[in-house]
């Protein structure tokens, strides 16, 4: 690596850039709002580099953070950071941040006192803020006092510090699943294609188009946070949704494991109001946290003995939770083959294109089409999905699940 150079690259959480020169990697840039913004803040810190095709050295390294965004084992540690222009007391402080492993955390206070210099957590905060190696030296795992998520500086702020302690926190980080099927598939999709193909011309000619079954299942702690996760993300923006859910979760300690049943009851409502949650998203809420301390909400490893028709019944009991939003649990959390949403306005509208209809089948109309799909309505419903993605928008707004890379 002579030359100084730059170049952007898609990971889970969005394009990221990395910087290099001879010395070895001189940034990386968590994804701003704009690409140009991305590159704008790498040259920044290396003003004379141009955009270029990745060295070896670079692409090896990006390969990490990707594995480590996927939440498979990456070895950062090995990665060459030039600290030239760091200060000595920054260096230190991003040298004892590399030593947190993934689903760690260290408190502002705690890397201070590995310094040997216990008053000064402000000063560590003041130099994480000034991170210019983003995920290498992982800042998003130091928290404030008590577990708090404390602050973050780059674009997203600590929604996007809960996305990547989320993201660190699953199986492949090394802790045991959560559960027996924790974000694995109860059918082999392979089947499931081979037997719609079979069942249906149309739709097999949709899979040609479309390709793989991507979908990927978003693993949860416990029903009462994955519906937790559901009652905020209603009727908004997923941006709006996951800065909100985020202060959620930072008014209590570890928020990258979401909030607790008992912590919701006790937290004021005026508090939860503050942090951007409607009135009735706190009653949801304050509902939601109810039955699962009075042991009405099942928990995974009962709602995966459940029936779908009465898990559905039972997620449908909470203020909030409706017949869609149970469904869509049953599908992304669970992984359930055969759930399809006739309520939704995307698989119907999925339907119309794939067949060719002038309007929208009827709820009716889709539960007989569906049937030849069974017992893996839950494919067809993704592929439906996707088709409408691809379709020019016009008319009504479709509730299209988000493929996978969306993340928490």
């Amino acid at each position: 690596m002579n030359a100084e150079g730059f170049s952007l690259f898609d990971t889970p959480i969005g394009r990221c850039g990395i910087a290099w020169n001879g010395r070895g990697i001189a940034a990386i840039q968590l994804p701003e709002a704009r690409e140009s913004e991305t590159k704008a803040r790498l040259l920044r810190r290396l003003p004379a580099a141009s955009e270029a095709a990745p060295p070896p050295e670079v692409l090896q390294a990006q390969d990490c953070i990707l594995a480590l965004l996927r939440g498979e084992a990456g070895d950062l540690a090995e990665i060459v950071l030039d600290m030239d222009r760091v200060p000595p007391f920054h260096r230190r402080v991003y040298e004892v941040a590399r030593t947190i492993p993934p689903g760690a955390t260290l408190s502002y206070g705690e890397i201070a006192a590995r310094l040997g210099a216990p008053g000064a957590a402000r000063a560590v905060g003041q130099a994480l803020g000034q991170n210019p190696f983003a995920i290498v030296v992982p800042c998003h795992r130091v928290t404030a006092a008590g577990g708090k998520l404390g602050g973050f500086s780059a674009a997203g702020g600590i929604a996007t510090k809960l996305r990547l302690l989320s993201l660190e926190g699953g199986p492949a980080s090394g802790t045991l699943p959560l559960f027996d099927g924790d974000g694995a598939f109860g059918f082999d999709p392979a089947a499931a294609i081979t037997h719609l193909r079979n069942a249906d011309p149309a739709l097999a000619r949709l899979i040609d188009e479309i390709g793989p079954f991507a979908m990927r299942l978003k693993t949860t702690p416990s029903i009462f946070v994955a519906l937790a996760d559901a009652i905020v993300y209603q009727q908004l923006t997923g941006k709006a949704a996951a800065t909100i859910y985020a202060r959620v979760c930072a008014l209590f300690a570890n928020a990258h494991r979401g909030p607790s049943p008992e912590l919701i009851l006790r937290a004021a409502d005026e508090k939860l109001r503050a942090a951007g949650l409607s009135r009735a998203k706190v009653l949801s809420l304050k509902d939601l946290a109810c039955k699962a301390v009075d042991g009405e909400l099942p928990t995974l490893a009962a709602a995966h003995r459940m029936d779908d028709e009465v898990l559905i019944g039972r997620l449908a009991a909470v203020r909030g939770i409706g017949r869609w939003t149970a469904e869509m649990l049953l599908i992304f959390r669970l992984g359930r083959p055969d759930v399809l949403p006739l309520d939704d306005y995307g698989v119907r509208k999925g339907l119309a294109i794939v067949t060719g209809a002038a309007e929208l089948p009827s709820r009716k109309d889709l539960a007989a089409y569906g049937e030849r799909w069974r017992p893996y309505r839950t494919v067809a419903s993704w592929y439906l999905w996707r088709a409408v993605e691809r379709a020019p928008k016009q008319g009504a707004p479709a509730r299209v699940p988000p493929l996978p890379a969306d993340g928490v």
